[in-house]
C-alpha cells in the first residue's frame, strides 16, 4: 500500500516521440507554462489516480504554492499525503505507525511547487510535444535526474493543468487525472501541517 503511494511522488516519465511541424506549432511555450505555475497560488480539484497495477483511487487535491500539497483519498482507502516544510508525509490508515516521510526536494512534484518555476532551465525539460489536443511536457531536476521526472499535460485557452504521470526507474507509473481546478480560494496552512494532521489522526 505505502509503496504504491510512494510511486506518486518518487519517480521518471518516458519521453514522447516528436510530432510533425503543424502540431508542434500548437504547443504551449515553456515561458507560458512557467508563468501559469508562477501565477497559481491555490488550487483545489477532484482527482482520479490510476495506479501501476491498474486499480483506481479517487480523492480531493489541494495545492498552495509554494511548497504545499494535500491528497485526500476517498474511502475505502482514506490515505492522506501531505507536503509542507520541504517534507512529504504519507499517512496509511492500515498501519498504527506515524507517516512515512521523504524530502520534498527529492520528488518530482517539487518542480511545480517551487517558489519560482523556470522550465527553461538547462536540462530540466526532457520532452516538450503536442499530441493533437494538449501540450505534453516531461521535466526533471537537472542536477538530480535520479529523483525522478514528471510528465504534465496542459490544455489551452485558457492554459490549464489536466494530468500528470510519474514513472520510476523500474518502469512503474502512477497517473493523476484532475477535474476542473478551483483557483484562488483561501486555504489555511493547517490543512498542510504534518504535525497537526498526525495528532488529529492519532486521536
Amino acid at each position: 500500500m505505502i509503496l504504491r503511494f510512494t510511486h506518486l511522488l518518487l519517480a521518471p516519465v518516458l519521453a514522447l516521440g516528436l510530432l510533425t511541424s503543424p502540431a508542434m506549432a500548437q504547443k504551449l511555450s515553456l515561458d507560458s507554462l512557467s508563468a501559469y505555475f508562477n501565477g497559481l497560488v491555490t488550487a483545489k480539484s477532484s482527482f482520479t489516480q490510476v495506479n501501476d497495477d491498474g486499480t483506481l483511487s479517487t480523492g480531493t487535491l489541494y495545492i498552495k504554492r509554494p511548497g504545499k500539497i494535500r491528497f485526500e483519498y476517498n474511502p475505502p482507502e482514506e490515505t492522506l499525503v501531505l507536503a509542507s516544510a520541504n517534507t512529504v508525509a504519507i499517512f496509511d490508515p492500515k498501519t498504527n505507525q506515524g507517516p512515512q516521510s521523504y524530502p520534498l526536494n527529492k520528488t518530482p512534484l517539487s518542480l511545480i511547487l517551487a517558489r519560482k518555476v523556470d522550465l527553461g532551465r538547462a536540462r530540466m525539460v526532457t520532452d516538450h510535444s503536442y499530441d493533437g489536443t494538449a501540450t505534453l511536457l516531461t521535466a526533471q531536476d537537472p542536477k538530480h535526474p535520479e529523483y525522478g521526472s514528471i510528465q504534465l499535460k496542459f490544455t489551452s485557452n485558457p492554459v490549464e493543468l489536466r494530468q500528470w504521470v510519474i514513472r520510476n526507474e523500474s518502469g512503474s507509473s502512477t497517473t493523476v487525472v484532475l477535474g476542473p481546478l478551483t483557483k484562488g480560494e483561501a486555504m489555511p496552512n493547517t490543512l498542510f501541517d504534518i504535525g497537526l494532521n498526525t495528532d488529529q489522526r492519532d486521536r
